[in-house]
């Protein structure tokens, strides 16, 4: 329901960061009060939901009945055990990308939405950023014939201090590629279908940000070729382009207005309220892009193309 209309819903929002920001505002412009901020450290400082309670764990905020939705907005880590607990516990829940660290969690977490009788959706928040949705629904519609070609880029200045000591912890965040490049991978592979062998190579530079090329072969024989950095200089402003290429014709993403963390937490909402899995996001499109984001990690560090399994 919209703020125009009584809502049975309420949600826990977890982690203390800039997700957990923006879930927690489009959750109360929906008309979803946030009850419950949960965070081990620290009471959780959210603007549009200064009312919330405080939890250290998930489990305590699940004792609530009133509680219905769960956003996941921790570090990368954290996601699987809690996405298994609190589909366990009867909840929807709302997973930001990535579903996990490794192949083996993001199947357990999408074996457990499958038993659950709740809703999960992976938020790969950029499925509804208009201008990228948009183009998505054009090429579905036919604007290029069969799709053959993607080209991406997704290009940032250097994290702030903040975000950089956990980025650069590749255990933690999974480094440039399962981080950041994978919103890229998910449209290429939205667009492309089934993808079949990675070949990643990295640019001059250190550290998490520094540049990564990856090209991505598909059954279908249609090839996508992505580049990412986050180590551009202080004030770059962050740019996104994606072009599509078909048998007939061209494509390409274009600005368009909309605020991509509503629009998602909407959908989600009506996917919740309708009892239907999401098919915008399906939980099978996020293994796929955290397996072919891994393959591109696991290319980067051997230097040889890598062939995912069938």
């Amino acid at each position: 329901m919209t703020r125009s209309g009584a809502t049975t819903h309420a949600a826990v929002v977890v982690g203390a960061g800039r997700m957990g920001q923006a879930h927690a505002t489009a959750w109360e412009s929906l008309g979803v009060p946030v009850r419950w901020a949960v965070s081990p450290r620290r009471r959780p400082a959210l603007d549009a939901a200064p009312e919330a309670r405080w939890a250290t764990e998930l489990d305590e905020a699940l004792t609530d009945p009133a509680v219905t939705i769960v956003s996941i907005c921790t570090p990368t880590p954290d996601h699987a055990d809690l996405a298994v607990r609190a589909l366990a516990a009867g909840r929807h829940v709302l997973l930001e990308k990535p579903i996990a660290l490794t192949v083996a969690d993001a199947e357990r977490v999408a074996a457990a939405a499958d038993r659950a009788a709740g809703i999960l959706m992976v938020a790969h928040v950029v499925r509804f950023f208009p201008g990228y949705a948009a183009l998505l629904e054009r090429v579905a519609a036919g604007s290029v014939g069969r799709p053959l070609a993607v080209r991406a880029t997704r290009l940032s200045a250097a994290s702030s201090p903040d975000d950089a000591r956990w980025l650069r912890d590749e255990e933690r965040s999974g480094g440039l590629v399962v981080d950041f490049a994978i919103h890229d991978i998910d449209q290429a592979n939205a667009l492309l279908g089934a993808p079949r062998a990675v070949t990643a190579l990295p640019l001059p530079g250190d550290g998490f940000g520094a540049p990564v090329a990856v090209t991505i072969e598909y059954a279908n024989g249609g090839i996508a070729q992505i580049l990412a950095t986050a180590d551009l200089p202080a004030g770059t402003p962050f740019q996104t382009s994606l072009d599509v290429v078909g048998d007939g014709g061209l494509d390409a993403l274009a600005d368009a207005p909309g605020d991509p963390f509503e629009e998602q937490a909407r959908y989600f909402l009506g996917c919740v309220e309708s009892g239907v899995r999401p098919r915008r996001a399906p939980v099978a499109a996020a293994v796929d892009a955290l397996r072919v984001s891994l393959a591109a990690r696991e290319s980067l560090r051997t230097g040889a193309r890598v062939v995912l399994a069938e």
